[in-house]
């Protein structure tokens, strides 16, 4: 329990905002953007500055709580009760550097900020599908490109220069030579809290990329059709699928309102001429209900799967595949066809591979290389509609166990999954794990950086 003259003590050494539950500004910072895990902290700090953050950690382990960081919102698998939840959205900057292809942020701001602020200089960052997800949790996952993945590899092995707070409030600062370095990518932050992050960018301006949403019924012809030609793409294209049962909302194309749809989404870096020949064969497959694939300036690529851009309430899974026999194939036409009782709103499948299989030049702990495949669900729905949900992605994850990869991406994971030392070592693999341990237990013994996906001995 905190009481009131450790809040005021705790005020005289923040610049930022200090804000207990029922507080005006309290809720707005303790916001998440899956609406179904809402964080419960004792305590909000709405940093201003690295010696906010320093402040905020030594006041936790004064008072015997836990540390939360809230970046983008999107993966928050542990409510934050009786923690100090620490937002960064006041120190947010982005500075690009041309001249050195290199991006600095602070704070915690979307990949959209990032967008924005490369838009014009012709270069790139290694950024995911959703354009509102924070940077930091993304590469401290590892972040998949759906984009620059196959042919630069994961966000974070791009990453040349982190600045942080560990559990003792020191404030460090990681490259490549300390040891620390290793363990935050991919770690998910279990070492500290983040305050900035440089990273290289790349001379990519526009792409050739979108998406051919076709009608669901055909499903049985698509899916098989997709997976091999999937398999012929060189590094510099990327694809996914999505099964979609998409909502009759007014701001989609009347063609998509309340449809049943098979979404292709494509991506080729490179001239369009041959983007264009690469997509043919799944132009071919017949008339799209839309098809969006085009030139598209870089900063643009959220529209390849247009996800939700405003916070919803849903349920999520995850699964790495090693393959996509026609078994498998069968399995998920079953589970998400037509004929299916499929109450999820999206079911999709990312083909991995390229560059995403090779090791960065610096070790991390990144553990998904060589994982050729992989699964991702959701459902949308209010509380009462979660236990069903949750049943049927449950499901889902039993009939597709046959196919299973242990690895599967980090920053994939649900509230649901990689939840005790188990489940978790399997998903890194023992080695990696025993050697994030061993970080672990040094530079927060005490587990204050608990609220996530956690490194337990």
């Amino acid at each position: 329990m905190v009481s009131a003259a450790d809040v005021v003590a705790l005020r005289a050494q923040v610049s930022g905002q200090v804000l207990l539950p029922g507080e005006p500004g309290h809720d707005i910072e303790a916001f998440t953007f899956n609406l179904l895990t809402p964080l419960n902290p004792a305590v909000v700090v709405a940093a201003s500055s690295p010696q906010d953050v320093q402040a905020a950690v030594r006041f936790a382990a004064d008072n015997a709580l836990g540390v939360a960081v809230r970046g983008g919102g999107h993966v928050q698998p542990d409510p934050a009760s009786s923690a100090v939840l620490i937002t960064l959205d006041a120190m947010n900057s982005v500075v690009i550097e041309p001249e050195t292809r290199t991006a600095r942020i602070t704070g915690t701001p979307r990949w959209q900020d990032v967008l924005d602020a490369t838009s014009g200089s012709g270069l790139a960052p290694v950024c995911g599908s959703a354009p509102t997800v924070g940077v930091v949790g993304y590469l401290l996952g590892g972040g998949q490109s759906p984009v620059l993945g196959r042919s630069h590899g994961y966000g974070s092995d791009h990453v040349t220069r982190i600045e942080m707070v560990t559990a003792d409030g020191e404030l460090q600062v990681v490259t490549a030579e300390h040891e620390l370095f290793f363990a935050l990518r991919g770690s998910k932050g279990n070492l500290g809290v983040v305050t900035a992050v440089e990273f290289t960018l790349f001379p990519v301006s526009e792409i050739y990329g979108g998406g051919l949403y076709l009608p669901g019924e055909r499903l049985a012809e698509i899916l098989p059709a997709w997976r091999d030609w999937a398999e012929t793409l060189p590094e510099a294209a990327s694809t996914s699928v999505a099964i979609q049962r998409l909502p009759p909302l007014p701001d989609l194309p009347p063609p998509l309102q309340g449809a049943f749809v098979v979404h292709i989404r494509f991506s080729y870096v490179g001239d369009a001429g041959q983007g264009a020949a690469l997509l043919a064969p799944m132009r071919d497959l017949g008339p799209a209900l839309i098809d969006t694939v085009g030139v598209m300036p870089y900063a643009a690529v959220g529209a390849i799967h247009s996800d939700p851009a405003l916070p919803v309430p849903y349920c999520d899974r995850s699964i790495g595949l090693r393959e996509l026999s026609d078994q498998t194939l069968n399995t998920l036409i079953g589970l998400a066809g037509p004929d299916s009782d499929c109450p999820l709103a999206s079911v999709e499948l990312r083909a991995l591979g390229g560059a995403l299989d090779r090791p960065p030049a610096q070790a991390d702990a990144v553990s998904s290389r060589g994982l050729a495949y992989q699964w991702f669900a959701f459902g949308v729905g209010g509380p009462e509609d979660a236990p069903g949900l949750r049943a049927y992605l449950a499901r889902c994850i039993d009939e597709l166990t046959p196919w299973a990869d242990e690895r599967r991406l980090l920053t994939f994971l649900s509230p649901d999954e990689g939840g005790t030392r188990d489940e978790l070592s399997a998903i890194y693999g023992p080695e990696v794990y025993e050697r994030l341990l061993i970080v672990k237990q040094k530079y927060d013994p005490q587990n204050m950086f608990r609220s996530n996906h956690n490194i337990l001995a």
